[in-house]
């Protein structure tokens, strides 16, 4: 039972005509013990860079990661990328978009988390630039922790500030900027306008690309099986690059 289930959520078999956007870490690449430790395989960067060509460039990739990050991961690989959910955006054309935090309250969430860092070892820091993430991976009995303390200094410092949750990790971040805006942004520019949008993400923060998917009569896969409003489901980061691989073989 469990295995036709899973071939009835199996995402259909797109044509290279299609828009695809992409999530990173928990979809492209494992999730690893922190941020800094995730490596970027050959493979990865030959599947990405056929597809680009294939689609006529049309791929994205969407992620929670800065774009400085993912330029300094992906090395030669040109294409457009949208980073730390939504609020900075790089076009097909280079062109960058950004929007930023306030810098002095993001100085002092900052401050406020230095006693939780020292107190817990297992809580790491991440500024992403615009973001502040608060990883709790390697103690995730820290989650319920975790969550309360970036809550509170949000409701203390509003600024139109929200908290973004994932896996093992929770982050202040400008509000009304997300994965979803960042894909619809692209679907009204070249190459992306006019053609069927894919997405595949794996976290909660994939959610709002899912939604913005979803409204478009798009392709929207989750990656495991958490609780998701993607209309379809692939196992794992392996079962990705395969149905990437077999849009290739069309």
């Amino acid at each position: 039972m469990q295995a036709m289930k899973d071939r009835e959520n199996h995402p259909p078999t797109p044509n290279v005509d299609c828009a695809f956007f992409l999530d990173v870490d928990g979809t492209l690449l494992e999730i690893a013990e922190t941020p800094n430790a995730v490596r970027v395989d050959a493979d990865l960067l030959r599947l990405l860079e056929r597809l680009h060509r294939a689609s006529g460039g049309a791929v994205a990739l969407v992620s929670g990661r800065a774009i400085s990050d993912l330029d300094r991961r992906l090395g030669n690989l040109r294409l457009p990328r949208a980073g730390q959910h939504g609020l900075e955006r790089r076009d097909a054309t280079g062109r960058l978009w950004l929007h930023a935090t306030p810098p002095e309250t993001k100085r002092k969430i900052h401050a406020a988390l230095a006693p939780a860092l020292e107190k817990y070892p297992g809580l790491l820091l991440e500024d992403k630039g615009f973001t502040l993430a608060l990883h709790y991976r390697q103690q995730p009995e820290l989650e319920d922790y975790a969550n309360s303390l970036m809550e509170g200094l949000v409701a203390e410092n509003p600024d139109d500030l929200i908290i973004q949750k994932g896996k093992c990790v929770v982050e202040a971040k400008p509000a009304g900027f997300d994965k979803g805006t960042a894909i619809e942004e692209y679907l009204t520019e070249a190459p992306f306008k006019g053609r069927r949008p894919v997405f595949i993400g794996d976290d909660l923060n994939d959610e709002h690309g899912f939604a913005a998917i979803n409204r478009v009569d798009g392709i929207s896969v989750k990656v495991g099986a958490e609780e998701t409003c993607a209309r379809y489901r692939l196992p794992d980061v392996a079962a990705v690059r395969a149905w990437l691989a077999d849009v290739l073989a069309q």
